[in-house]
């Protein structure tokens, strides 16, 4: 399969930093926030952090945020929000891959990835990674389409919870986009996690099932 290429997202910055401060997808990086327990003192690190937003609600507890994205105009932007909510100091952001992170071995507690993994052309690959940069011990979480991911079932979740305007738009993009790639079920996912030994594997629905938070522990080496 194709490499990415980040100058693919380098033109979508505004799309996705509006799409990552929508109600729906806000919300959901509330979820993952809570799903994770306290960053209080924590290195978290997000593999796939387009614009930071993600990061920005743990800045006043954890010790050090690290973002990676493919996209240049991606890391700038996030590199912009840090700096505009007076946060440059306890973060960093890079351009990389997510399949071969500029990161040493065990430098992180805490591992997020949002809206990444289905667009790899080799999610394991990206796993494996999120599983050396961890510490023993470190927390991934991961947010995936669901098999029930399409326009059609987007759309009536849209109209169930009165999303209408650029809220629906990109809803809309993001099951369109998960449809030609990756949608995972969870016993998908629990599977691909075990094997490359991560354990305690949970998940929460969201977005009425459309999607999956993954949450899992990172127990021993590959």
């Amino acid at each position: 399969m194709r490499k990415m290429n980040g100058e693919e997202f380098d033109e979508l910055v505004g799309f996705f930093d509006s799409m990552a401060r929508t109600s729906w997808l806000s919300a959901v990086h509330d979820r993952i926030k809570q799903e994770t327990g306290s960053w209080l003192d924590k290195k978290v690190i997000d593999v796939g952090c387009g614009t930071g937003r993600l990061l920005l609600k743990g800045a006043d507890e954890a010790q050090q945020l690290t973002g990676v994205d493919l996209s240049s105009e991606m890391v700038k932007g996030a590199v912009q929000n840090f700096f505009f909510h007076n946060r440059s100091e306890k973060s960093s952001f890079l351009i990389g891959d997510a399949c071969e992170l500029p990161m040493e071995d065990h430098e992180f507690d805490i591992a997020l990835s949002t809206c990444v993994l289905f667009l790899l052309p080799e999610p394991i690959e990206g796993i494996t990674e999120i599983h050396r940069v961890l510490n023993p011990g470190g927390v991934t979480a991961m947010l995936n389409p669901s098999p029930e991911m399409n326009q059609l079932n987007a759309h009536q979740y849209a109209k169930r919870n009165d999303i209408t305007g650029f809220e629906l738009t990109s809803l809309l993009k993001w099951a369109n986009v998960s449809t030609r790639r990756h949608r995972y079920s969870q016993e998908e996912l629990t599977d691909i996690l075990s094997s490359l030994h991560f354990s305690n594997i949970r998940h929460v629905e969201v977005l009425d099932g459309l999607a999956t938070i993954t949450i899992a522990e990172k127990v021993s080496e590959i």
